[in-house]
């Protein structure tokens, strides 16, 4: 190993760590990244920065912009207008809903299908008296086995498909996927519909009950004990007795001090900050004689939540909204004091803080009160997804009909090579924009620039990899490892290896990381490569054991309740189905 490979190596491992610990955001982690390759010689200026000009970050760019462009048109609710009707029976519940996200998120961005998805899945599930839980992961996990089936489905495929570019001089066309993520596809929606949800924990089904959305038992929120209280005096298990055991006081404070761990035998004082936990709604039928008036994370108390003009509304925060990292004080800044967090949800971790201490993050519940009439600006400007009952928004069928036009005539201009596909896309969004379904304020709106960022950032950092020879020494190690094994085994270690780092990194990082190494080693063995680009591809698409490996699975723990250790019941055996059909597919339709 000679010096810059060392030092390579000490970059990425620094790099995966970093992505791996989560306290720093990916895109921040990529760009130091490539400024330590720049900084130690390993790539030259242009090469740093030539990452964000790549064909395959223009691609997922237009990708998410021409996604925005049908969800506009209304393509997703005319659909669901015709099927969720039909979902009376359980099973036929979850396997249309769990279809219909596939479907679309092989042919527009994945977390976008799931959002769009999200509140008619919460509407259907309270109609039928079902619970959220039962529904949203394996709609989540719809939306991931959707994006193997085409280039444009998922970020990494798309890398994928560009790499190839790099190394052959042709990229995969759009459906050189389908053959084989159309049938993980369809295995995936069926396993997930007749045994997959049966493994998601049944507590869960019978904590978070349709009427609440989601686990209202994870909800912070803030009462203030008022002079005139009857619970002055009471000790805190007093005070909790006296409940019916769905909510709990986690913590009190004083004035502006920071909340204390609970002392059971601590007797309540007058002007006391309760840190509860529970729905605010419940809480406030039950403590309606106590004397508690809710406070805002501004300090502002309010005795009706919903008092003059005042609503409430339940909302998740996006990886993609300006919250993520952020606290109360920022929310007030950006809403000009106009909107007021009541409740936070945390799923996976206790929270005990008071609301305005504490940073928020993507897959966060929020109950935010504001001001009637000022939901959708504040839902669009923030990158909320809102969780309250909608209902199907029906685009006018002309409309519907345009967008699929458009977006189906650039994908032919780039499947017979009129056009590059980035170039076809980005042609296609010019149409969009002067049709009118792309307004020139929305046109960026829901790019999501961190994984813009992430992918421009490691591409230098892929480069550095492979002109450094130690994507070449790695292949050659695990050659020299695997020696005598047939190939197949080979294949599925690639596979397994991208889909473990996919399950605790990006996917889009697994995708660049693990491409080179592939190639390295199909050169290593004198095999085609193209297989062992395709179990990258499959591998880092596959991240369903825990929930921060895909936005998917974020966006769906808060609103379901799941815990941290849920996602993986169901996951696992769906990892292991993929890899043992996958395998043999990829030897099938891409030859060694």
């Amino acid at each position: 190993m000679n010096h810059d490979q060392s030092i390579i190596f000490a970059i990425l491992t620094v790099t995966l760590a970093l992505f791996a610990w989560g306290r720093w955001r990916y895109d921040i982690v990529a760009l130091t990244a490539m400024t330590a390759v720049l900084l130690f010689g390993l790539v030259t200026p242009n090469e740093a920065f030539a990452g964000f000009g790549h064909t395959a970050v223009i691609t997922v760019a237009a990708v998410l912009i021409i996604s925005q462009a049908l969800k506009n048109a209304g393509v997703v609710d005319v659909v669901a207008s015709y099927l969720l009707p039909h979902t009376g029976n359980a099973i036929i519940h979850i396997a249309l809903l769990t279809a219909l996200v596939t479907f679309f998120s092989a042919f527009m961005n994945n977390v976008g299908a799931l959002a769009l998805l999200l509140p008619v899945a919460i509407a259907t599930a309270k109609e039928h008296g079902r619970s959220p839980a039962m529904v949203l992961m394996p709609l989540a996990f719809g939306s991931i086995l959707g994006g193997m089936s085409t280039m444009i489905g998922t970020p990494p495929n798309i890398i994928i498909a560009n790499y190839r570019a790099d190394i052959t001089g042709t990229a995969f066309s759009m459906f050189d996927f389908s053959p084989i993520g159309s049938v993980i596809a369809v295995i995936g929606v069926t396993f997930i519909t007749l045994i997959g949800w049966r493994l998601i924990p049944k507590k869960r089904f019978e904590e978070n009950q349709p009427e609440k959305l989601f686990e209202v038992s994870s909800y912070l929120t803030e009462a203030k004990v008022m002079p005139e209280s009857p619970l002055i005096g009471l000790a805190v298990n007093e005070v909790e007795d006296l409940q019916i055991n769905d909510i709990g006081i986690v913590g009190v404070a004083r004035g502006h001090y920071f909340a204390l761990n609970t002392n059971p035998n601590y007797k309540l004082k007058e002007n006391d900050i309760l840190i509860l936990r529970g729905d605010p709604l419940t809480l406030q039928s039950k403590f309606a004689d106590s004397h508690l008036e809710f406070q805002t994370a501004t300090g502002k108390t309010f005795d009706n939540l919903t008092e003059g003009d005042l609503a409430l509304t339940e909302c998740v925060i996006t990886a993609t909204s300006p919250l993520v990292g952020r606290d109360v004080s920022y929310l007030r800044r950006r809403t000009a004091n106009s909107v007021a967090v009541i409740g936070l949800a945390q799923e996976g971790s206790v929270v005990r803080k008071r609301l305005r201490n504490n940073t928020f993050q993507a897959g966060d519940v929020l109950l935010l009160q504001y001001q009637k009439g000022l939901i959708n600006d504040m839902l669009t400007g923030l990158n909320l997804l809102p969780l309250a009952e909608r209902g199907i928004q029906i685009g006018q069928h002309r409309r519907v009909l345009i967008a699929l036009a458009i977006f189906i005539g650039a994908i032919i201009l780039g499947a017979i090579n009129i056009l590059p596909m980035a170039g076809a896309f980005i042609l296609a969004i010019l149409v969009y924009s002067i049709m009118g379904f792309l307004p020139g304020k929305d046109v960026y709106r829901d790019v999501d620039w961190p994984i813009i960022i992430l992918l421009g950032g490691m591409i230098p950092v892929g480069r550095a990899l492979e002109s450094t020879g130690a994507t070449e020494l790695v292949a050659s190690s695990i050659v020299s490892i695997t020696e005598g094994l047939p190939i197949y085994m080979v294949l599925t270690l690639i596979l397994v290896t991208t889909m473990f780092l996919s399950d605790i990194i990006n996917n889009a990082a697994t995708a660049l990381v693990m491409a080179p190494i592939s190639v390295g080693i199909a050169n290593q063995l004198g095999v085609n490569i193209d297989p062992f680009l395709m179990a990258v591809a499959i591998g880092a698409s596959c991240a369903f054991l825990t929930p921060i490996g895909h936005q998917s699975n974020t966006l769906v723990m808060g609103p379901g309740g799941y815990q941290f250790g849920d996602y993986w019941r169901m996951g696992l055996p769906l990892e292991i189905i993929i890899t043992l059909i996958s395998v043999p597919l990829i030897l099938i339709v891409w030859p060694l």
